[in-house]
């Protein structure tokens, strides 16, 4: 739980870099959280809960996949390539399980900070 508070607490940082933990722990958390608020939202017959919370949450999400793309060394633009149907998904999935490099760009590795 920690990682996803830090990553509101950076929520708007598209500097620096995200280790994978940091990256998936976050998705972890989105997706169990988001789950539990469609299931609320389907017994009460409404789509509010999560669509508030899937708004909340845009800025940070794209920030903090910005920074695991710094991570691997890419541009955080890469993101535009979910526009691609289908191929888009599977290069920003394998972008985002790649290893993370020492130091590049974006600065030193999450490790050496």
């Amino acid at each position: 739980m920690d990682y996803f508070i830090d990553a509101l607490k950076q929520y708007a940082i598209f500097e620096g870099r995200a280790t994978r933990t940091e990256y998936w722990m976050y998705i972890l958390f989105y997706m169990i959280i988001s789950i539990a608020l469609n299931v609320i939202d389907y017994v009460l017959g409404t789509m509010i809960l999560s669509t508030v919370f899937g708004l909340g949450l845009l800025i940070p999400s794209i920030s903090i996949c910005t920074r695991r793309l710094h991570d691997t060394g890419r541009t955080g633009w890469w993101q535009l390539i979910l526009l691609v149907p289908l191929i888009g998904v599977i290069v920003l999935l394998v972008f985002m399980v790649s290893e993370s490099h020492e130091e590049n760009e974006y600065g030193p590795g999450p490790d050496a900070i």
